[in-house]
């Protein structure tokens, strides 16, 4: 959320907008853009909780904000911030229109750690924030009814998401929703210069670090709904039938320890490593370097992974399930069932036994990216979307 928040901040102050990001404190320096004003407010580092004390913390500094410098458009992104519904008709009255980005519900995380739990995966009820959702989402879900019933217009990042709030929320009849895919940043990560000296050093520098003949990659928060540890089941298969395939795994997380007890386990230790995460320019590196990327996840609002990935020139093997059919499918990739390793692994050594293809697939998926999921064209119609608020 705070790369999509970033970029489209940036893309609309190119098109001559002044904007300004009411965000949390401590979340670290961005770089600055010429345009984009950052205020850092106060917030309860509380799971769950935190989404109401930085919202009452963002309505003082945005009233702030307007006393000082007019605001024309509230621009919400949901389930980080819950307003209530006294509070948006608030903003509606006093201040400003209210646009909310609908990212994902928090009734839909509760159901992906419950499908996760069905599947084994690790500390689902371990982890603080999982237990949190788990106990508390249905309670935090008002909130965002109050958002879809409370807001001008809302934009969900998917089909799949607009579905998902149509369901469980039953919005207005005249409920303003639009579907807006957020884009990926296609300067950072593109496909790998076969052509450049420095490009195949590093590419050639990855692939040596893990060993190996082929390199499968999966990246997203240590979290239970990410499908890790259905992913090292599934890597199983496929090392048995390919020993010199290697599964490098980025990202943050408290799972770290038992995901690596479970390669053990499974006997693939010494193929399988998890990086603790890493700058995006490495990262879109890795990206590159990669002959495949996976991507397990049990739900997402729409899941940017794949798509950096397609962006990158490399194919993408995920769920068919949700979001993620919007964005992938055989041209680009592979999909395979939600919970099934069996599914998931043949999906992975059915791509890598065809490099060819897989070439042609990440052209592809390099293609779909610049046609239709850019920051560009993400705030071209947030600005009309802003002006129809």
């Amino acid at each position: 959320m705070g790369s999509t928040v970033y970029h489209l901040s940036a893309a609309l102050a190119a098109r001559g907008h002044r904007i300004t990001v009411i965000t949390r404190s401590g979340g670290g320096t961005a770089p600055r853009v010429e345009g984009v004003e950052v205020v850092s407010v106060g917030w309860a580092p509380l799971p769950m909780a935190f989404t109401r004390s930085y919202g009452r913390s963002a309505m003082r500094a945005l009233r702030q904000l307007h006393a000082r410098d007019k605001v024309d458009v509230v621009h919400l992104h949901c389930p980080m911030i819950s307003w209530s519904a006294k509070q948006l008709k608030n903003c509606q009255q006093n201040i400003a229109p209210v646009v909310s980005s609908l990212h994902g519900s928090w009734l839909g995380e509760r159901d992906g750690l419950v499908a996760a739990s069905e599947q084994k995966e690790a500390a689902v009820w371990a982890n603080p924030n999982d237990l949190a959702i788990l106990l508390t989402a249905k309670h935090y879900s008002g909130y965002e009814r109050a958002a879809v019933s409370g807001s001008n217009v809302c934009v969900a990042n998917s089909e799949a998401t607009k579905r998902d709030f149509e369901s469980r929320y039953s919005p207005p009849t005249d409920w303003d929703c639009e579907v807006v895919h957020w884009g990926v940043d296609t300067s950072m990560f593109v496909p790998l210069h076969r052509d450049d000296e420095d490009s195949m050093t590093t590419h050639e520098r990855i692939r040596s670090s893990y060993g190996g003949s082929r390199l499968i990659l999966a990246v997203g928060r240590l979290a239970a709904r990410k499908g890790y540890g259905l992913l090292l089941r599934a890597f199983t298969k496929v090392h048995a039938a390919d020993p010199g395939a290697r599964l490098v795994i980025v990202g943050r997380g408290h799972l770290r320890s038992r995901l690596l007890r479970q390669a053990r386990a499974l006997g693939v230790a010494d193929a399988v490593t998890i990086e603790p995460g890493m700058p995006f320019e490495e990262l879109a590196s890795l990206f590159r370097s990669a002959d495949l990327v996976v991507y397990p996840s049990y739900y997402e609002g729409q899941g940017l992974i794949p798509l950096e990935a397609m962006a990158s020139g490399t194919p993408v093997v995920t769920v068919d399930h949700g979001p993620l059919p919007e964005m992938v499918d055989q041209s680009v990739g592979r999909l395979f069932g939600m919970g099934d390793p069996d599914a998931m692994a043949d999906a992975i050594m059915t791509e890598l036994a065809e490099p060819e293809r897989m070439v042609s697939k990440g052209e592809a998926g390099r293609r779909r990216v610049l046609e239709g999921f850019t920051f560009e064209s993400n705030a071209a119609r947030f600005e009309a979307i802003y002006e129809r608020a």
